[in-house]
């Protein structure tokens, strides 16, 4: 009995605590708002004043209205590392000659 009961136990902390493990997995969340200039099936580019935003999209990434060239929009996106180059640290190196 008293095995159940941990198990119980067990099982409602594992699922309250779940949500809360992916939602600290996510990167932060930027926006830019601007009108669209360029548009392709992968890329979505905002003028911002001066400055030209490219943004990635595919399949999964939602529109809620009619995107299209001059449209004012903002855009919700992520920053993820596609690679890391690890570099020697030269201070080291020089210790170790």
């Amino acid at each position: 009995m008293y095995q159940s009961v941990r198990f119980i136990r067990i099982a409602v902390l594992v699922l309250l605590l779940a949500p809360l493990a992916a939602f600290a997995a996510k990167a932060k969340s930027y926006q830019v708002t601007g009108k669209v200039s360029e548009l392709t099936d992968t890329t979505i580019v905002v003028d911002k004043g001066d400055e030209k935003w490219e943004i990635a999209r595919d399949a999964s990434t939602k529109v809620t209205g009619e995107l299209k060239v001059g449209a004012k929009v903002t855009l919700q996106y992520r920053m993820t590392a596609g690679t890391v180059e690890v570099k020697a640290d030269q201070a080291n190196d020089k210790k170790a000659k």
